[in-house]
């Protein structure tokens, strides 16, 4: 008897011409093969996602690249249930960036914390644009010995691609590393490019993209831990 398929929502407004967006379903068909598991991705598009929108039914949610997002509030809404649900969460790209602003507003009480993307002349904006822009750019990454992520590579160093202008404001990253929000992955420069939440089963967010590797044939080892903690949900 065949088991059931994790399920897993895609948070992010589709668009077949964001590269991200073409790898995300090969790197999950990729795991799903791996593991001999049936894998059923739903695109969540932001601006659908509201209060009343059944998020239970998901296993796990990964939050995709390509932001600003058409809904800021229906993307925030699906990370906090991943986060105050124990549910697995993936953030890439855009999905690091609004782990972040999910996190100042909902459990550090920054409720007026912003994306600097969206309000640039904001007095909180916990993102703001990287000092070098990271568009179609490749980086060495360090780990966090025993972190999620290094346990995933099976390395502390790794190599990985980005198409990303925004990150975190260092003006306010003490603050943000202080509690259960936990740096695990610097690139050489010593910048802040990946976290975990200490007390969630699975919640790791990446300023890399490591999905693409999906389009070379390569199946990201990331991904196949996320939806390894996706199967466990289930």
């Amino acid at each position: 008897m065949e088991s059931r398929a994790i399920r897993i929502a895609l948070i992010g407004d589709y668009d077949p011409l964001v590269t991200a967006h073409q790898a995300i379903p090969v790197a999950l068909g990729l795991v799903a093969e791996h593991l001999g598991q049936p894998v059923q991705l739903d695109w969540l598009a932001t601006e659908h996602i509201h209060a009343d929108t059944p998020l239970g039914g998901f296993d796990g949610f990964w939050c995709v690249p390509a932001s600003p997002y058409k809904s800021e509030a229906g993307a925030l809404r699906a990370i906090r249930f991943a986060r105050e649900q124990q549910r697995p969460f993936l953030g890439t790209c855009g999905g690091f960036q609004h782990a972040v602003l999910e996190f100042s507003r909902h459990v550090l009480g920054w409720a007026d914390a912003e994306h600097g993307e969206t309000s640039p002349d904001s007095e909180r904006a916990v993102l703001t644009p990287l000092s070098c822009s990271l568009i179609e750019a490749v980086d060495s990454i360090h780990l966090l010995p025993g972190s999620l992520i290094a346990q995933a590579y099976e390395t502390s160093q790794i190599h990985e691609g980005y198409r990303c202008r925004y990150g975190v404001n260092p003006h306010y990253a003490s603050d943000l590393l202080k509690h259960q929000l936990q740096a695990v992955g610097h690139d050489s420069a010593g910048d802040l490019r990946a976290f975990e939440l200490k007390d969630h089963r699975f919640f790791v967010a990446t300023l890399f993209q490591p999905e693409r590797a999906a389009l070379k044939g390569q199946m990201p080892p990331l991904v196949r831990a996320f939806v390894e903690a996706c199967r466990e949900q289930r």
